[in-house]
């Protein structure tokens, strides 16, 4: 277990931001010490461009955890895919890294020097997740759309964590508008409040959830750090933030987006592949470590249900 700063081992009371070495690399990831408070979630009815699935509002209160301060970059990526080492057990694949890529699913838009990795299932992004615990031992997922919707918002209640008017997205996401129909490097844009950059646009980012229509009608309010039970159906499942391809609504902290079959839709391969979406160059993602780490036990029970094994 090598990491930069002793903060790292922090509990939730005294937690600071840290940097993870990304083993068999010298690249490290940025952890943000991310706070816990109570915020609410989805938007109200008067929100313009508001979806029938982001209500009604629910209280939440959230634990300290930390999130990446940018989504998982191609660098940082291509480690995990070109580590032949970890074995794990898995009925459809030997080793931990993915299957090599049939074609170049970054369409060109850039590979090293900071820009995101892309183009991958929830699948590929949860077992990247299982492949840095087990190099580091320390636990790190995907966040629960709760968690991420908590941490984009920092504090704000209003339609974007920068105020209500569009007019200001640019100055912090890479969308429609501004993006040339491509991603772009992290960090070139302002961060929120809590210094985590790329939260809206970019590329849209995974979550732990599943879609379930009405999900926030189910939720109780006044709940605490609801994580969604794992159920093992490939699609749909939600992403959060919007990306370079999205127009300023569905750039919304509560906006949610769908998986859908399509985004693999040119896969040559039979069956098709549970690493890649050949379709979906917009889809990244970013790790959370929990303030409370599960015990080997648990963090194993975890991915396997997850993942669907």
């Amino acid at each position: 277990m090598k990491l930069s700063l002793s903060s790292a081992q922090s509990t939730a009371e005294n937690a600071q931001n840290y940097e993870q070495d990304i083993p068999g690399s010298t690249l490290k990831t940025k952890m943000v010490a991310i706070p816990g408070g109570t915020f609410t979630m989805g938007s109200n009815s008067s929100e313009k461009n508001r979806e029938n699935d982001e209500g009604p509002q629910r209280t939440v209160k959230i634990s300290p955890f930390w999130m990446g301060q940018y989504e998982v970059s191609r660098d940082e990526f291509d480690v995990f895919f070109k580590d032949p080492t970890t074995i794990q057990n898995s009925e459809v694949d030997a080793v931990t890294r993915p299957s090599a890529q049939y074609i170049d699913l970054t369409w060109g838009m850039g590979k090293e020097g900071g820009y995101p990795a892309n183009s991958m299932s929830q699948y590929t992004a949860l077992m990247y997740c299982r492949w840095l615990y087990n190099k580091t031992g320390i636990f790190y997922r995907l966040p629960s759309e709760a968690e991420w919707e908590y941490a984009c918002r920092a504090g704000t209640n209003t339609t974007y964590f920068f105020g209500n008017d569009p007019k200001d997205l640019p100055s912090y996401a890479w969308f429609k508008d501004n993006s040339n129909e491509k991603y772009e490097r992290a960090g070139q844009k302002q961060p929120n409040a809590w210094g985590l950059y790329d939260m809206l646009g970019n590329v849209s980012e995974w979550t732990l959830d599943h879609y379930v229509d009405k999900s926030l009608e189910k939720l109780q309010d006044n709940s605490t750090d609801p994580i969604p039970a794992p159920i093992w159906d490939e699609y749909p499942k939600v992403l959060k933030g919007g990306s370079y391809m999205d127009a300023a609504p569905d750039l919304r902290p509560a906006n949610k987006l769908q998986s859908d079959p399509e985004w693999n839709k040119r896969d040559p391969q039979i069956p098709k592949s549970r690493w890649w979406l050949t379709d979906a160059a917009f889809v990244g993602f970013r790790i959370v470590r929990p303030s409370k780490q599960p015990t080997p036990e648990q963090a194993d029970q975890f991915y396997k249900s997850y993942l669907g094994q």
